[in-house]
């Protein structure tokens, strides 16, 4: 999709009824779906987080753009969105999502556009609520990766992901093993848990807002 036709519906994505649990569902490992009707995470206490869906124009075609995290950590070498755990001095959630992807890719606060946010969802090996956003820049990125958090930087074309299709894997992580765990496959890399169920909201949203456009 060129990238002015994305900016033309971005009115559209801010009045989208966001499907939730719903999309969730689509990706969500077995255990985590039983969970998802039982859970109340309230009680949990869980930390918060922000992440951001950030598309941008790469010749003029729209992007979207993951991160793959270190090989350290609960959640070593996993696809994700830019974003990190809420700070003291945050204002707002969308604050710490846009800051995080300052921190982590190197794009100036100030060149982040906010369109929305999606559902929260809930990551119960970190205890974290993640609260994700979408945003938009103007122009295209030179993104620099932080060495500490981030191993490789994915740019995937809107065509290409609205396009991915759900794959079914057993999942080792370091904190369990998990059968036959919904996925998307981007560049060559499982995109499985949190990070898939946010993506399938995003889809969803996305293709509501179109409506046919591609």
């Amino acid at each position: 999709m060129k990238f002015d036709l994305f900016l033309n519906n971005v009115p559209n994505m801010q009045e989208v009824d966001l499907p939730a649990k719903e999309s969730h569902l689509k990706m969500a490992p077995v255990e985590r779906a039983k969970m998802l009707e039982l859970w109340d995470y309230s009680k949990l206490n869980p930390k918060k987080a922000g992440v951001l869906a950030l598309f941008y124009p790469r010749k003029s075609e729209t992007h979207l753009v993951l991160i793959v995290r270190t090989a350290k950590g609960l959640h070593a070498s996993q696809v994700a969105l830019p974003g990190g755990k809420f700070e003291e001095q945050d204002k707002y959630l969308s604050h710490t999502a846009v800051r995080e992807t300052e921190e982590e890719i190197g794009i100036y606060q100030d060149k982040i556009n906010l369109v929305t946010n999606l559902s929260e969802i809930y990551v119960p090996p970190s205890n974290f609520l993640v609260h994700p956003f979408i945003g938009h820049l103007d122009s295209e990125p030179k993104f620099i990766p932080q060495k500490d958090e981030v191993s490789q930087i994915i740019e995937i074309s809107l065509k290409d992901f609205l396009n991915v299709r759900t794959t079914i894997h057993n999942i080792k992580a370091s904190y369990s093993n998990f059968p036959g765990v919904p996925a998307y496959i981007i560049e060559d890399k499982i995109v499985w848990g949190a990070t898939a169920m946010i993506l399938s909201e995003l889809k969803d949203v996305l293709q509501q807002s179109f409506k046919g456009q591609f």
